[in-house]
Parts: structure tokens; sequence; C-alpha cells
């Protein structure tokens, strides 16, 4: 869960086959909103009406992305209890909490105070923006992790810093934010040994150091980028063994998004009959099923 870089290594896990929980409510930036939902899906927490807004036609809810979105506020309530109630389950089962902290900026609604982890494009006059605490972070964190081991014994966490520029909060801005979660994570991880930091946002400041390693936007890394750091989590999280049904898998999914000069010759069929081969054999451990649909249908052309 976290920024958008939290989705992108993420996907790239769903997509090696892990089972995985993916921001469940889309793109969240800062600590705060973090602990809220991470909160609501501990202690089965009702989702605040008066949190809901209305934009053309749309509800959607300050306390989650506006990937979350319904054309009534009942259907929202619906998608955000079902959200939370996914989050439970997989904190329940899961052996990982991976954690990608954004930004330590936040807006606050004027009226009540409460942190939104998105504005939703409202006007600007609706809210305050105000840098977190050093203190307040860690309170929160470590408040909800206190809770989290109570309960979820054997949960480990894994915390980054997004490499990803908030330039839009300024330059310094940006590097004061990015400091004062650096040093949340470091202060979290050394309280509690099953608490871990993977330096994401340092490999590619330090390592890559390139505006090549990002994207025309000059703020999100690059493919180039995200997969280096992709590497490099591998390596620092994966056994062994892992590694190699990852680079099984990753021959897989190229083998998959291979397009064809021409779908009905005798070559693509040897080709596709060679790569369902390969999926039966693997089926039995990861869950091919959907991809074996997709070349069946092709070989039945």
């Amino acid at each position: 869960m976290g920024s958008c870089f939290a989705q992108t290594i993420g996907q790239k896990m769903v997509d090696h086959k892990f089972d995985c929980l993916v921001n469940p409510f889309g793109t969240i930036f800062n600590p705060s909103s973090l602990v809220k939902l991470l909160e609501a899906a501990l202690f089965q927490d009702q989702f605040d009406e008066a949190e809901i807004l209305e934009r053309d036609g749309l509800y959607f809810h300050y306390t989650s992305h506006s990937d979350l979105v319904a054309d009534s506020k009942e259907k929202l309530i619906q998608k955000l209890l079902a959200q939370r109630n996914l989050c439970k389950e997989y904190l329940e089962k899961g052996t990982h909490l991976i954690l990608t902290l954004g930004t330590a900026w936040v807006y606050e609604l004027v009226e009540s105070g409460e942190t939104v982890a998105n504005c939703h494009k409202q006007p600007a006059a609706k809210f305050t923006k105000r840098l977190l605490s050093l203190e307040e972070m860690k309170t929160k964190l470590w408040s909800l992790f206190d809770n989290f081991s109570r309960v979820y014994s054997d949960l480990k966490i894994i915390l980054t810093v997004s490499p990803v520029r908030h330039t839009k909060d300024g330059i310094p801005e940006n590097q004061l934010s990015k400091s004062l979660l650096r040093v949340l994570c470091h202060e979290l991880e050394i309280r509690n040994s099953r608490i871990t930091y993977f330096p994401a946002y340092e490999i590619l400041i330090d390592e890559l150091r390139d505006y090549r390693f990002y994207k025309p936007d000059l703020i999100h890394p690059s493919a180039e980028a995200e997969n280096y750091i992709w590497e490099k989590w591998q390596a620092s999280n994966f056994s062994e063994e892992t590694q190699q049904k990852t680079s099984q898998i990753h021959k897989i999914n190229q083998e998959l998004a291979h397009r064809p000069l021409n779908p009905k010759s005798e070559a693509h069929r040897r080709f596709l009959n060679n790569l369902s081969q390969k999926l039966e054999r693997l089926n039995g451990e990861f869950d091919f099923s959907n991809e074996m649909t997709t070349i069946q249908k092709q070989l039945d052309i």
C-alpha cells in the first residue's frame, strides 16, 4: 500500500504470481491516511458519510483515491467496505505488509480538520496544507504496528520511501518531506526487529543519479529504473529458489506478450502449443488458468 511506486512494484509481484493485494483504496501518498485505512481494516471501522463528496454526478470519499468512485453514496460506501474487508482478509493470511511512503505533506479539511488522502479536484479554499511532524507520524505508525503485533503476530513489515518526486510541493519542500520520511522509517526499524527498510528512494537518487532514469515528466521513474529497482528488490527480499521461479515466470510472461506476424501460421501454432505445455507444468504451483484459456482460444481460431 502507498504511493504510485507501491502500485508499480506490487503489480510486478502480481505479474510474477505472488498472492498480493495492491493498493485496495487506490494510491495513498501520506502516512496519516495509510494509518487511518489500515486501522479501519483492523478494527472494522465504518466510513464517515460526512467525508463523501459529489462531483459531476459521481461520488468520492476523502479517505480514498478517486479510483474508488460510484454513482451513489450507498454504492460508494459498499465499495469502501468491500475493500476494507478484503484488506483485513489479506492482513489475516498475509506474511508481509509493504508500505511505500510518498510525502509528509498533507491537506486537511478546513471544516473538520480531517486529513484527506485525495482532494478530488475540490477548490483549494476547502483545505489547509501542512507538513506532518516526525513525532506525530512516528506515534501514529508505532501505534498501528503495535496493534498489528497483537493481532497478526507473524506479520513482517517492509517500509520504503517512494522515489517519485513530489515537485508540485516545490523542490526544497520535496526534499524536506523525503528526509522526514527516511528518518521516520529508520526510527521505526530500530525499534522493532519485524520492521525492515528497502532503499528504493536511495537506489534511484544515489545509484542511478540521472534524469534519463525518469519519465518525461521528470517526476516518475522510467521503466528502466523500475526494472532496476525490481531486480534489487528481488535480491534483497527473495530466496534463491524464489528468484529462480520469478525468472522462469518472467520468461513465460515475455512469451505471452509475443505478437506474431501471422497468428494463423503453423509456426505460431507450434509456439502456442509449446507455451501451453510450459503453463501446464507450472499450473500446479501457480495459477495460469486465465493464460491457458487465452492460448486455447487462439488455437481454436
